[in-house]
C-alpha cells in the first residue's frame, strides 16, 4: 500500500476551489498548466522537479484556482440523491435532464439476472427509457449509456499524500 500511495503521490495533484474546498483530483501535468495559465496557484509541491530546456519547476502536489467554480457535493453512501447528484440529473440513456420526481435508478444488469446494488450497475434513467429497457442488460435492449457509471471518487487523509493533509477532513 506505502509504494501505492508513493506512486500516486507524484502523479496526482489535489485542485481546491478559490475558496479551498477540495474540489478534484487531477494529474500534475493538468495542474501544472492551469498554474502556468494563471488560472491556479501552486499551495504545496512536492520534493520532485521537472526541467525544461532553461528552467526547473517543483511538482505540483495542491493547486488553488483563483475563480470559483461550481461543485456537486456527492456523499459516498449510495442512495438515490446522490445517485441522480452523480449522473447529473440526466437520463443516461437518452441524454434529457429531468427533475427527480419524474427519474428513476436503473440497474443496467437487472436484480432478476443477479445485478448488484452498486454504484458501478445503477444508472439514473427516465420513466420511459427504464420501461423500454425492462428486465434487459442495455445490449439487449439495443440501448447505449452516456457514460460507464463509476463510484464517485472521495479524497481522504488516510489514502492521500502527506503534502494533501492540510487541505482535507476526514
Amino acid at each position: 500500500m506505502e509504494d501505492k500511495i508513493a506512486m500516486y503521490s507524484h502523479s496526482k495533484t489535489l485542485v481546491l476551489n478559490a475558496s479551498y474546498e477540495p474540489l478534484a483530483v487531477v494529474s500534475w501535468k493538468r495542474a501544472f498548466l492551469l498554474c502556468y495559465l494563471d488560472k491556479a496557484e501552486p499551495l504545496e509541491s512536492y520534493q520532485k522537479k521537472i526541467y525544461t530546456a532553461r528552467k526547473g519547476f517543483e511538482v505540483p502536489a495542491v493547486i488553488r484556482l483563483y475563480k470559483r467554480v461550481k461543485h456537486i457535493h456527492i456523499s459516498s453512501s449510495f442512495n438515490r440523491k446522490a445517485l441522480f447528484e452523480r449522473d447529473n440529473h440526466t437520463c443516461q440513456y437518452c441524454g434529457m435532464h429531468f427533475s427527480k420526481a419524474l427519474l428513476t435508478m436503473d440497474h443496467i444488469i437487472p436484480k432478476s439476472k443477479g445485478g448488484p446494488k452498486t454504484w458501478e450497475n445503477i444508472v439514473t434513467a427516465c420513466v420511459d427509457c427504464n420501461n423500454y429497457k425492462g428486465d434487459r442488460t442495455p445490449k439487449e435492449a439495443s440501448m447505449g449509456l452516456l457514460s460507464k457509471p463509476r463510484k464517485p471518487f472521495l479524497v481522504t487523509k488516510k489514502h492521500s499524500p502527506k503534502e494533501w493533509s492540510a487541505f482535507l477532513w476526514g
